[in-house]
């Protein structure tokens, strides 16, 4: 089964007059939605986009997987456990809030910053907060996040290449950059799509441009 979720279907969020975007795919904040609370593991998948000098103040995160891709420009990550990075495309970038866990994002660049943030269900709550960074991530290695019982794919087709979906009980994917076929449908950046019982499934890029999309697996998580 494929559900397509539009880009213009996302909820919108942030703070535009201090320079701060959001467009959310899950029910968030306000915008409550009781039938798009989750897909299998993932509670949220937001599209950020800050200006330069915008950012968010110190706040607080437990009991959650949080997992940033930078798709334009320069992230500047602080928190509580003494981590300070910049996170850039290619990069992935894990939090584990644990049983609790403070952070700073900001763009502290001179263009502007893009980013998808998700925020997965840890399998078993609490612990201590966890973080890591993986510099240039490549297209035929996953990045696992067993605490959420899942697994991160980037797959980055040429102009008119394939790729493939990794098979699995569910799997969500998000279209960063280009456009790609699945099927029938055609997505286009900040599109998404919700696989249950996913087999044998490829993406086509568009003969015009390259394209890179998230594909998050849960080998053992219903949709």
């Amino acid at each position: 089964m494929i559900d397509v979720r539009r880009a213009a279907q996302r909820y919108p969020g942030g703070e535009p007059g201090n320079g701060i975007e959001t467009a959310h795919a899950f029910s968030f904040g306000p915008h409550y939605d009781p039938g798009n609370l989750r897909f299998a593991g993932l509670i949220a998948c937001n599209e950020e986009r800050l200006a330069p000098g915008a950012g968010f103040a110190e706040h607080p995160h437990s009991h959650t997987e949080i997992v940033t891709w930078v798709a334009r420009g320069e992230l500047t990550h602080e928190d509580s456990t003494g981590h300070t990075t910049v996170v850039r495309p290619g990069d992935v970038q894990w939090l584990s809030a644990g049983d609790g866990v403070r952070h700073i994002e900001r763009n502290a660049g001179a263009g502007p910053l893009v980013f998808v943030q998700m925020w997965l269900l840890p399998l078993e709550p609490g612990g201590t907060p966890g973080y890591d960074v993986v510099r240039g991530v490549t297209d035929d290695t996953p990045y696992p996040l067993p605490r959420a019982g899942a697994a991160l794919h980037v797959r980055r087709p040429g102009p008119g290449e394939r790729a493939t979906v990794p098979d699995a009980s569910a799997a969500y994917l998000h279209i960063v950059h280009g456009t790609v076929t699945l099927g029938a449908e055609t997505l286009t950046p900040g599109d998404s799509a919700r696989l249950t019982d996913a087999r044998g499934l490829t993406l086509t890029a568009s003969p015009d441009a390259a394209a890179e999309i998230l594909i998050w697996e849960f080998p053992g998580l219903p949709g």
